[in-house]
């Protein structure tokens, strides 16, 4: 549990500190049984230092696991083979003084990196997959799935300073300071993930979707999702970052549609890696913000995912040093707190201990000003985020058109977004304001009011234009689209 259990010791056994493999298997049933899915974390690219497979490795040279790992030489003057860089910080190598080597490790030095170019890693790998599969998950998270194959042992080269970071990596980590050609997203992943599909395929039902942290994520989700033979969806941290505007979000999704062809894109607003979108997008106080962000993104094409407490309008928790456990956060602190403050457990009761969350004193404590926010405290409002999150998701589940249809998205006007979402018959138009003032746009001379469509949808549809409040919402049915004046 060096980073959360993404340093795996054994892959086909629960840490008991979350219960057993029967406790798993209760589980799996009790939400099927529920209509529901269980996609599990594989973490492919890397394991712990203490995996049976990286012990054997590191013993000598010629074991049956030796290359099972990205083994190097040091340079002659004993650095490292490259200047590759740890996201979690410092160098990417760590000297092994049996083997008198380096091993990588794109993250922590307890999570070695293994050798892709391997076919029996590929094998290995392949068959703990497998071995959930067997056990009834309907599909996997693919942890940092572009890290999985290295390139030639080259330096990387420097960049330019960063105003911002890129993949949930602050400008001041050194890992931000290169362009990174050669330790990551290397042509060679693509077969890797054509055989990971072969075997999901084995499977009917099963899915597949691949976290891609990279300087053009959008290009390699693109790859990643292409032709129906690699991964079934990918999501990056382009919408991840504190840039909201709508020109931004605007750009973002039209070059990823662009570029997809027939692949199917997942996006998210929030996740375990960055600090909660309420605070991020600047919104903990603004009760309009957050529906527009919501509306925003259960509106666009591809499957949503939704971070455990956005529905509530959690905001970030700041912990103190002596409270934290994230090694990220660890390493950086003071200018980077690290993703603790994300992490925090979910409140379901403002009057229960721990939140309700768990009887027992858990990871990370509850936040105090969480508890106002509880389900408990939002459940039985009918103008409460949790709500409107309900009525928009079952509003989104009941229009194909919002579901699997095709998306157009129309140039920002006045700081309005607009799109176009279309299946078979039906048409409809979404704008969405992201001022803090009223605005009037043309529309179609006839629409379709929507009888379904949720309270947080406010915006006021008229022959020719359609006038929104600020932060406002609107969506409605036409046969016709976005006029171009």
């Amino acid at each position: 549990m060096k980073d959360f259990g993404y340093d795996i010791s054994d892959y086909r056994d629960v840490d008991p500190l979350f219960g057993t493999l029967e406790d798993f298997d209760r589980l799996v049933e009790a939400a099927h049984a529920r209509g529901l899915k269980v996609i599990i974390d594989q973490v492919l690219s890397h394991t712990s230092d203490q995996h049976p497979w990286f012990v054997e490795s590191r013993q000598n040279h010629d074991n049956p696991r030796a290359d099972w790992y990205v083994w190097a030489d040091p340079r002659p003057d004993g650095t490292p083979p490259t200047n590759w860089q740890s996201i979690f910080g410092g160098a990417a190598w760590q000297w092994d003084t049996r083997r008198r080597q380096y091993y990588l490790h794109n993250f922590l030095a307890e999570q070695p990196d293994l050798n892709f170019r391997h076919p029996e890693v590929v094998e290995a790998v392949l068959g703990e997959v497998r071995f959930w599969l067997d056990r009834g998950v309907d599909g996997f998270r693919l942890d940092a799935i572009n890290f999985c194959t290295h390139g030639e042992l080259r330096d990387n080269p420097p960049r330019e300073a960063l105003e911002e970071g890129f993949m949930g990596v602050r400008p001041d980590n050194p890992y931000a300071f290169q362009h990174h050609l050669h330790d990551k997203t290397q042509p060679e992943n693509l077969a890797f993930l054509e055989r990971l599909r072969a075997l999901l395929d084995e499977y009917p039902g099963t899915t597949s979707v691949g976290e891609v942290g990279d300087d053009d994520s959008l290009t390699v989700m693109a790859d990643y999702t292409r032709g129906g033979k690699r991964l079934h969806m990918c999501y990056s941290f382009d919408l991840l970052g504190e840039r909201h505007d709508p020109d931004y979000l605007h750009h973002t999704l039209a070059t990823m549609e662009a570029r997809l062809d027939d692949g199917w894109p997942c996006w998210a607003l929030g996740n375990h890696d960055v600090t909660r979108l309420a605070t991020r997008w600047n919104a903990e106080q603004d009760a309009a913000a957050l529906r527009l962000y919501m509306a925003f993104l259960l509106t666009q094409r591809g499957s949503i995912c939704l971070y455990q407490g956005e529905e509530l309008g959690l905001g970030e928790v700041t912990l103190d040093f002596d409270s934290l456990v994230d090694p990220a956060g660890i390493a950086f602190w003071p200018a980077y707190k690290g993703r603790d403050g994300c992490r925090t457990p979910h409140p379901w009761r403002h009057d229960a201990a721990h939140g309700g969350f768990s009887t027992t004193a858990p990871w990370l404590p509850i936040a105090t000003e969480h508890l106002a926010l509880a389900v408990d405290r939002q459940e039985d409002d009918p103008a409460s985020l949790l709500n409107a999150y309900r009525a928009f998701l079952a509003f989104r589940r009941h229009h194909p058109a919002l579901v699997e249809g095709e998306v157009v998205h129309h140039p920002v006007r006045d700081g309005v977004m607009r799109l176009e979402r279309r299946h078979d018959d039906e048409r409809l138009l979404v704008a969405l304001n992201f001022t803090d003032e009223p605005r009037t746009l043309p529309a179609p001379t006839t629409i379709t009011p929507l009888d379904d469509a949720p309270s947080c949808v406010n915006g006021r549809w008229e022959a020719g234009s359609v006038t929104l409040p600020a932060r406002g919402i609107a969506i409605t049915s036409t046969a016709d689209g976005w006029p171009d004046r």
